[in-house]
């Protein structure tokens, strides 16, 4: 895969001029600093009241065929909020957010926010096990679900001990089937009209070191961990991206087919949004046939994105339309390299503003001065030491610390913790071994360990290269290998499961792969009911697209899998079956399947 391997300072005098952006968000910033100077609720709550103040009739929010203004958000906010209060959420209780990409999402969040208290966003495709596990992790007392959604949240309803309190948001796409009907669950948008449309009390009294959101990632020693988004953390992001850096102007509308779930979306797409007056146009769920459609409908002048969308859309056939529309800036991460330059050329794209960082890290990169093939420059304190691929572990010198790697070198990304750039963690402090180096370059120190191969390839911008360890990403999404390891190993079957991801070719990240063995009573796996039983039970980018039978495991003398092995050997062997896109079975992979995978017969 071609990359660059080193910044071209011939091409940052002509991105000087994006050095001053963040003093054109100064005059903003200091507008809002000077509303909540020694009053203590720098809040995420606050802001949005604060917007619909600045910018009452801009409009917000466009979806479908209709918009929403600033001071109508906040009017609904308001009321859910109060409606959440009378029914006895307070500050700390958790609420779950279980909803498709529509307004009331964010509508919602912002009045969870308001009571004081904590939104969980859950995954709109989880199901079963995992749903549950979701719920119970943060002990949601209340759950806000799509009507969209009522059917996931009943199947696991009795299994949330936590649970006091379910609220059903209204979807005008989803017909209200009759068997839904007297199940109990309140329409949240009749109770909401008989509150008040002011500002809660409550959002003054909300601390920065408040918790404001619980954001899921997928963990590699099980099933998704709830990482903790104090309000401090996300004013950081909605001043340095919204205000400063990754401005939407009023002017703009920031198009996002992303899921609101997910801190791209959010952090990328919405408070950079709402930090200036601008626009976001959602939709539901993502179209490739209906992408550029959307971008002209909504005159939208930026998109977010990540790189499995932009792949989709480099797949579709040129057309004379490829131009036809007022984007200049599009933001996210994941864009691979080989693609990047293509993708700009083809789209007329001016600006690649690439984004890394994790919910619950501590680094953030960001391409301010649109450098290409980067996930741009960092401030904090970083560093790349070296990895072995083979045992999966960074290596150490003689006196036992870690060995920083050279310019240009893949080596494994650690962000310093310090007061200003903690770790923040997870719900869970079980959860947080593994993250922490600790005595890395020296007695005492501490960094977070992203889990990420990177370079260093100079003016502090880094490149990403891969991931590491148990989990690996597909369809924009992280893949917790125990995760998959734990439900494969729930079918009668199976007696034992090892996941991880393969490449496959012009494809975004790493499809998902299990190699199993049989219990010994079992002769002939029914492949059928496994895939039932696995698409059942795992939200569907989880679902593993390959699975290998094997007689026996081979592991090292730690019992470690040899993974390796299997990701070098892939799919091109013996005893493989593949669920192909389309069909909702595994097939033999024979030499014709191999074939047509790297020809790109099949559209993964």
């Amino acid at each position: 895969m071609p990359q660059s391997n080193a910044v071209d300072f011939r091409s940052i005098g002509k991105q000087a001029p994006k050095l001053l952006r963040p003093l054109w968000g100064l005059k903003n910033t200091l507008k809002f600093t000077s509303k909540v100077r020694g009053k203590g609720n720098l809040n995420y709550a606050f802001a949005v009241e604060h917007a619909a103040n600045l910018y009452p009739n801009n409009v917000l929010i466009k979806y479908e065929n209709q918009t929403i203004t600033y001071r109508e958000f906040n009017e609904r906010a308001n009321q859910v909020s109060h409606c959440l209060i009378s029914r006895g959420v307070k500050s700390g209780d958790v609420v779950a957010l279980f909803l498709e990409n529509r307004p009331e999402f964010l509508i919602n969040m912002a009045a969870i926010a308001k009571a004081g208290a904590v939104a969980a966003l859950i995954n709109n495709s989880q199901t079963g096990k995992v749903l549950a596990h979701s719920l119970n992790l943060v002990s949601a007392k209340t759950v806000i679900v799509g009507e969209e959604l009522v059917a996931a949240l009943k199947d696991v309803e009795g299994d949330v001990e936590s649970l006091t309190d379910i609220l059903m948001d209204p979807d005008d796409d989803t017909p209200w089937k009759t068997e839904h009907r007297d199940i109990g669950y309140k329409n949240l948008d009749k109770l909401r009209a008989e509150f008040p449309t002011t500002n809660p009390s409550q959002t003054t009294e909300i601390t920065p070191d408040a918790p404001c959101l619980y954001v899921y990632t997928s963990g590699t020693t099980g099933l998704p961990k709830a990482s903790i988004q104090k309000h401090k953390k996300i004013m950081g992001i909605y001043f340095g991206l919204g205000m400063l850096m990754g401005r939407v102007e009023t002017s703009d509308t920031i198009y996002s087919s992303l899921p609101l779930y997910h801190a791209t979306a959010l952090y990328l797409c919405w408070l950079p949004a709402l930090a200036n007056g601008g626009s976001i146009a959602i939709r539901k769920k993502f179209s490739v046939s209906e992408f550029w459609s959307d971008i002209r409908k909504y005159d939208a002048t930026a998109f977010g994105y990540v790189g499995e969308l932009c792949r989709y859309l480099m797949n579709q056939p040129p057309g004379e339309l490829d131009k036809q529309h007022n984007v200049k800036m599009v933001t996210g991460n994941g864009l691979r390299p080989d693609l990047w330059k293509e993708f700009k050329n083809r789209f007329g794209i001016d600006d690649v503003r690439e984004f890394y960082g994790s919910s619950e890290g501590n680094i953030v990169c960001y391409n301010l001065l649109n450098q290409d093939q980067t996930v741009g420059m960092t401030i904090g304190s970083y560093a790349t030491v070296q990895f072995d691929n083979e045992t999966e572990e960074p290596i150490m010198d003689g006196e036992g610390f870690l060995k920083k790697t050279k310019r240009g070198q893949a080596g494994l990304l650690l962000g310093r913790i310090t007061k200003v750039t903690p770790f923040e963690g997870y719900t869970d402090p079980s959860k947080n071994q593994g993250k922490i180096f600790k005595d890395v370059f020296k007695k005492g120190d501490a960094w977070f360990n992203t889990g990420d191969l990177v370079k260093d390839i100079g003016f502090r911008h880094l490149q990403f290269v891969d991931r590491t360890g148990d989990t690996y990403r597909w369809k924009g999404e992280n893949v917790s290998t125990t995760e998959v390891e734990m439900i494969v190993n729930q079918h009668e079957s199976i007696a034992e499961a090892i996941a991880y991801g393969v490449e496959i070719p012009n494809t975004n990240g790493r499809a998902g792969m299990v190699a199993i063995t049989l219990q010994p009573d079992v002769t002939e796996l029914d492949l059928q009911s496994l895939y039932d039983h696995l698409k059942s039970e795992l939200p569907g980018y989880a679902v593993p697209l390959f699975i290998r039978i094997l007689s026996k495991v081979d592991s090292t003398g730690t019992f470690k899998y040899q993974r390796t092995t299997l990701k070098k050997e892939s799919y091109e062997i013996d005893g493989v079956y593949a669920a192909l896109p389309g069909n909702k079975h595994y097939v033999t992979v024979d030499e014709s399947v191999v074939k047509g995978i790297a020809e790109g017969k099949y559209r993964y």
